[in-house]
């Protein structure tokens, strides 16, 4: 190792990639992912849904645009690490407010820069997600890897990510709400539901239906989230006792859950979907959509046959789900992100599309 490097990324393979450090001096265990994304090193660092992941970012330049708090897409930080090529420490940004090694030691985020990460990326394509230690350049590696290997991954994720109480935004103003199941959602979700006119009432991930009736909701929307959706229960017995009572739109994790409420089944991708460039086809207009989007688990398409659901959209990489719809219970969701931040623009229609279901469904009532 070079005189440089004062930290290192330990694989549970025996991988170890040698970096300067940045951000949490502290040693952290993670599950090692990548992300394709060019910009929106923010957006990613607050987005709940890396919960005890650490990130490897293609893209060879980091932090040159700063960081301003206004654009957290969380206050709940899970990321555990962040690994970069280049970590830029004089960013250029009217909004800058602090840098990227200060956000990260502000929110205890590990960092490495100086690791060729497409190197990394391509392993981790190979061998798929991995366990991993970032650690001190001096730790023993054999140390290291045995440390790797005796760790855990917890299946809490989604409780420490969601609010621990419920929450109103908006006044009603003649209009019932939009109850908000929140499993780690993002902040541009919530302004993309806040923008179609809506009171909304954000309820934690495990409230139950009867609770959720009893604000006499227009409609359910399923947030984002980190973790194994068959880990969220409580979640997936209320979606299935709510399914059909009002109109529901799930996005990611709430993609992942609706489809298990309703019978069909998921697993686990070899290294994931992140970053915004996947081109999904839209099933029922032919058309495609550049996504974006972040997630580990994804729908068996064989076994939504069946269910009551129909698969809407396509992603055109893998053949994986990336959508489904259920026309008579007026519930549909999509496994990427139309909220798009950061990410394109392509499927903020989806939003529009919810709350035609509810002012059609308030029509018929």
């Amino acid at each position: 190792m070079g005189n440089d490097f004062d930290r290192k990324l330990v694989l549970a393979d025996g991988s170890v990639y040698a970096g300067k450090g940045f951000g949490c001096p502290e040693d952290r265990f993670a599950e090692l992912v990548f992300n394709t994304s060019m910009a929106g090193y923010q957006e990613i660092i607050s987005d709940p849904s890396y919960t005890d992941q650490a990130v490897v970012m293609t893209y060879p330049l980091m932090g040159n645009y700063g960081i301003c708090p206004d654009d957290y897409e969380s206050e709940v930080f899970g990321m555990c690490g962040l690994i970069v090529r280049q970590c830029c420490d004089t960013p250029s940004n009217f909004r800058c407010e602090l840098t990227l090694d200060e956000a990260l030691k502000a929110h205890g985020i590990a960092g490495i820069s100086g690791i060729d990460t497409r190197m990394v990326t391509r392993h981790i394509r190979d061998v798929g997600s991995i366990k991993a230690l970032i650690t001190s350049a001096g730790r023993d590696t054999e140390d290291a890897i045995a440390a790797v290997h005796s760790w855990n991954p917890a299946t809490d994720q989604v409780s420490r990510a969601s609010t621990k109480k419920a929450y109103e935004l908006g006044e009603a103003e003649g209009s019932n709400p939009v109850v908000v199941i929140d499993c780690g959602i993002k902040k541009n979700i919530i302004r993309m539901l806040q923008k179609r006119g809506f009171p909304l009432v954000i309820v934690p991930w495990d409230t139950d239906a009867d609770t959720i009736m009893g604000y006499d909701p227009a409609g359910i929307f399923v947030s984002n989230g980190p973790g194994d959706p068959k880990d969220c229960v409580p979640t997936i017995e209320t979606i299935r006792r709510l399914r059909g009572r009002v109109p529901i739109f799930g996005i990611c994790l709430g993609h992942q859950m609706i489809c298990l409420a309703y019978g069909a089944k998921t697993y686990k991708l070899k290294f994931g979907h992140r970053g915004g460039n996947h081109p999904v086809r839209n099933e029922k207009t032919g058309s495609i959509e550049i996504t974006s989007q972040n997630h580990s688990y994804a729908v068996v398409p064989e076994s939504v046959a069946g269910t009551g659901l129909e698969i809407t959209h396509v992603n055109l990489l893998d053949g994986t789900v990336e959508g489904v719809e259920c026309q008579k219970d007026m519930v549909f969701s999509v496994q990427y992100h139309p909220e798009s931040s950061p990410g394109p623009c392509d499927s903020e229609y989806l939003f529009d599309r919810f709350y035609g279901n509810i002012r059609r469904r308030c029509r018929n009532a």
